[in-house]
């Protein structure tokens, strides 16, 4: 299917059955919406699947992983290396969102979207949980020209596109978005700062921790390869092109994925969300379909959900990146489509309303 196909069909979410769902909320055997943002969760639920019967028991994240040309600007606090040993131990079952998302009962998959080391399914440990997409070994250098030409962003968006799909038809209720890419909060700082004019001052953080002097680099990198580049903010794929990634675009592929097909999308934390600004950017109708699982400590990300005009989740000071706040938030949107499901009407209860 081509992009522009995609884009076509995604349609907004039918508000009537969120109106229908709101109604059904107006007759749990509680005082009025008492248990909060949990019922406006369920209703999006609802609205999003055409049901008065949500769920969300089938989970998987996918962690799309890209190496990232500018890592040579001294932009982390870790070296480059890093990418490559933590999609092992992804694929080994030990890192943080290997463990949050047993807790809430996900699958986890892993996407070379393009990092630097070949690695081979059939050869690494756990492989068989390893897609092998590598558009190319990194991406080039933002801060001396684009990142990757037009149509490698083009590719990166739909096969993240095309993942999506098929994880949806093999019957996942609800994806969630990870990444992992030394430095990639510097091309998710610039995609920041080009869609929502915020300059790259107030975008730019700390990311795996840098120093002050490191900040000063980083956010240096960042005003350069927007003058640099100059890409067009009202263009998501002139801009994923110029100052992106491979993961970026894959997890805006998959968030484009779950608008066409009507299935909700948790996004985690930074990197997700400059993924979902390139989506809307694309395509307006996908933010519907958007649930963003927490706020981060990235500097940056809590102006990027202000502008995208979703209120996440959870607020717990994380920033691990992963995929790790998006799969620990959806364990309350399973309780809150529980609440919808199993909570009796105050007529079900035989219990007097307060009309």
């Amino acid at each position: 299917m081509k992009l522009e196909e995609i884009l076509k069909g995604i349609q907004p979410v039918d508000n009537t059955w969120i109106q229908k769902a709101r109604e059904r909320t107006s007759q749990l055997v509680m005082p009025t919406r008492a248990l909060g943002r949990l019922h406006e969760v369920s209703e999006r639920l609802c609205g999003i699947r055409k049901t008065l019967e949500p769920s969300v028991k089938r989970k998987a994240v996918l962690v799309m992983a890209g190496d990232h040309g500018v890592a040579c600007e001294g932009v982390s606090a870790y070296p480059q290396e890093v990418t490559g040993a933590m999609v092992q131990t992804f694929l080994k079952g030990g890192a943080g969102i290997n463990a949050i998302s047993r807790h809430v009962g996900a699958d986890v998959w892993v996407v070379d979207m393009g990092i630097i080391p070949e690695m081979k399914p059939d050869m690494t440990e756990g492989g068989d949980r390893l897609l092998v997409r590598k558009i190319a070994s990194g991406t080039a250098n933002l801060a001396k020209g684009p990142a990757m030409t037009r149509k490698e962003a083009e590719i990166s968006v739909l096969t993240g596109f095309q993942l999506a799909t098929e994880f949806f038809d093999e019957g996942v209720e609800i994806l969630g978005t990870g990444d992992m890419g030394i430095a990639n909060t510097t091309p998710s700082a610039a995609i920041g700062s080009v869609v929502t004019g915020i300059p790259p001052e107030e975008m730019v953080g700390r990311g795996t921790g840098v120093d002050d002097q490191g900040l000063r680099i980083k956010q240096a990198v960042v005003v350069k390869g927007i003058q640099v580049n100059q890409p067009d903010p009202d263009d998501g794929l002139d801009v994923l092109a110029k100052v992106g990634g491979f993961e970026i675009g894959g997890i805006a592929g998959c968030i484009l994925a779950g608008a066409f097909y009507g299935r909700p999308v948790v996004i985690d934390g930074f990197i997700s969300t400059a993924s979902a600004l390139i989506a809307q950017t694309l395509c307006p109708r996908v933010i519907d379909y958007i649930f963003a699982g927490h706020r981060s400590e990235e500097a940056g990300h809590g102006l990027m959900l202000k502008y995208l005009g979703i209120e996440p989740i959870l607020d717990l000071g994380m920033r691990l990146g992963e995929g790790t706040g998006g799969a620990l938030a959806m364990s309350i949107m399973e309780g809150a489509v529980c609440v919808f499901n199993e909570v009796l009407t105050f007529e079900e209860a035989g219990v007097a309303d307060k009309g």
